[in-house]
């Protein structure tokens, strides 16, 4: 069995396997914040206080039936992660490291819920909070998990650099370890613009 994925108007369908090991992370940094404005879609991504949604898991995990073509990526900053969405509809998919050798992937809620799986069918808790400084309002949410979190991450790319699974990816060409598609780098005006939107 598989969990669907799919950006809204349907171009773009794909899975996440089900025996991925997932974890429900809301992120509340001005990044996440920037890119559901850069799409034009923060009243679909962000909860009332700016969080996103998001799952992560390895890339090796996802794959995609039809509509890659449509795939598409920016980056905030040349060092930002790389932050995937369907171009056909602005449909967030989620966010990758810069490096296919850095394997590592959050998924973000709506190309789930565009395929009708709600994200407390595929993780059995709530999640964790983290970067709830940038949250909307007072008093901020409570921040749960970061450090477990963020060591989670470290072993889950560790492990995949060793055992070689990095290198199963959608989001990377196999051969040369590139973006599947040239990454929209914002310059400085387009970048301080979207953030003052934020």
């Amino acid at each position: 069995m598989a969990y669907p994925i799919q950006c809204q108007c349907g171009n773009v369908q794909g899975s996440i396997d089900e025996s991925a090991s997932i974890h429900r992370v809301t992120c509340y940094c001005r990044d996440c914040q920037a890119f559901a404005h850069f799409l034009g879609r923060s009243d679909d991504m962000l909860d009332h206080r700016g969080g996103l949604e998001i799952v992560q898991m390895l890339p090796k995990h996802i794959s995609f039936a039809q509509g890659t073509e449509y795939l598409a990526c920016m980056r905030l900053t040349e060092s930002g992660l790389l932050r995937w969405y369907a171009n056909c509809c602005n449909t967030p998919i989620g966010a990758t490291l810069p490096s296919h050798t850095l394997s590592f992937m959050g998924v973000v809620h709506n190309c789930l819920k565009a395929s009708g799986v709600k994200l407390d069918d595929i993780c059995d808790s709530k999640g964790v909070n983290v970067n709830t400084a940038n949250a909307k309002g007072d008093p901020k949410p409570k921040q749960t998990g970061q450090v477990k979190t963020i060591l989670r991450n470290l072993r889950m790319i560790l492990k995949a650099r060793i055992d070689g699974s990095y290198q199963q990816t959608p989001f990377f060409e196999v051969d040369s370890g590139m973006p599947i598609t040239n990454p929209k780098i914002l310059n400085p005006q387009e970048y301080e613009d979207l953030m003052n939107s934020v």
